[in-house]
């Protein structure tokens, strides 16, 4: 198959994969990004609260959503394994995993590193009469570390930096060219602020979280100038968890997210016109380059909203929680609009969770989709101080 049928048929798999921005009217704005799985909620927990967590309490998976919340986590150290089978409406050999772990240096501070895996199954090639010239298995992934600093007893900043790895046709020389894995760098910034209030006589907590999050070069799959941007993304949220008695707890999660990147023209042929801008022009622009002015820019917001309730023991210690959460994205933007469901549960130690998709509109191939999430937490063991008699 020639160089020019095989790359953009590659790059629109890779943006079906994360579902992402791709369908717009004609002269609305249309946000395209390479290496979308960036976007996929890796775990259960943030995936049955409509993919939001910037201001969630505090976990190992942390280091996904919002690297400030680490230093807050009460544990010493922890690991989160989470494993996505993605489009299975579709094809049934594309998964995404995510691996996360965290120590505790301090009470102050915390560092983390997390890997994401998407397995997008074997892809096969054909010439022009369609017959088969070889088969490649596409990959993606990313690793990268974190860092959280206290800044006093309620606020807490975060740093993350994350090698890219895209391999969508392998190595591939045709007549028009070759096609070449992508590899970027990219950066993740963002602040926690976390204050408890008494209402009533009823302890309030409230989270407030914001997170920009994969700040990087754009990335190239050929050696021509073609270069795509990265889904650099803008998230703002809060939590709010109000304690109903001893054993039970309710958190409300509301969350807007946004692509930081150029909006996008398709012409009459079906070609999308690629603003050349670089990373800072890009991001900041983002907000106000829409052609259809303000309410282009309102139509590029994902809203997010979650409902989470804990079951506690008599020591304080959760056992179950019930989660649900509402998704949605304007026509113009990608159209995503699901409802989600989830549940969890920790026994000492350990903890499980689970998260369901259900769209609100038929045929939809995200339909059916399944997160599974693993944690584990563990503290130091402290050093026994000798008794002189």
């Amino acid at each position: 198959m020639r160089l020019k049928y095989i790359l953009p048929s590659i790059l629109a798999f890779s943006s079906l994969a994360g579902f992402s921005q791709t369908i717009s009217k004609e002269g609305d704005p249309i946000l395209n990004t390479s290496v979308p799985f960036l976007t996929i909620a890796p775990d259960a927990r943030s995936g049955a609260l409509a993919d939001a967590g910037v201001a969630t309490s505090a976990d190992a998976m942390s280091a996904r959503w919002n690297a400030a919340k680490m230093a807050f986590i009460e544990s010493d150290m922890g690991l989160s394994i989470s494993y996505n089978p993605w489009l299975r409406k579709l094809v049934n050999d594309m998964a995404l995993s995510y691996l996360t772990g965290y120590t505790k240096l301090s009470e102050q501070e915390a560092i983390g590193l997390q890997m994401t895996y998407f397995d997008l199954g074997k892809i096969t090639f054909t010439d022009n009469n369609g017959l088969v010239t070889g088969e490649h298995k596409a990959k993606e992934f990313s690793i990268g570390g974190n860092y959280s600093r206290k800044l006093s007893e309620n606020l807490g900043v975060g740093l993350g930096l994350k090698f890219i790895h895209s391999n969508l046709a392998g190595n591939y020389t045709g007549d028009a060219g070759q096609i070449k894995p992508g590899n970027t760098a990219a950066g993740d910034v963002g602040i926690f602020h976390t204050k408890d209030y008494n209402l009533s006589g009823k302890n309030v907590k409230v989270n407030l979280g914001a997170n920009i999050s994969d700040i990087g070069a754009k990335i190239s799959y050929s050696n021509g100038d073609s270069r795509n941007f990265i889904p650099t993304t803008l998230r703002l949220g809060t939590a709010i968890t109000g304690e109903l008695d001893p054993f039970n707890k309710l958190t409300l999660v509301a969350e807007l997210s946004k692509l930081m990147v150029p909006s996008t023209l398709r012409n009459t042929a079906g070609f999308d016109s690629i603003p050349d801008k670089g990373l800072i022009s890009g991001m900041f622009g983002s907000f106000a380059d829409s052609p259809s002015g303000f309410s282009g820019e309102m139509r590029e917001l994902i809203y997010h909203v979650g409902l989470e309730y804990w079951y506690h023991n008599a020591i304080g210690d959760p056992l179950f929680a019930i989660r649900g959460g509402y998704f949605k994205e304007g026509k113009t933007s990608g159209a995503r609009d699901y409802i989600t469901l989830g549940f969890g549960f920790r026994y000492q130690q350990f903890g499980i969770d689970f998260a369901y998709l259900v769209p609100t509109s038929k045929n939809n191939p995200l339909a059916e989709s399944l997160r599974f999430s693993l944690l584990m937490a563990f503290n130091k063991r402290k050093p026994v101080e000798s008794v002189v008699e």
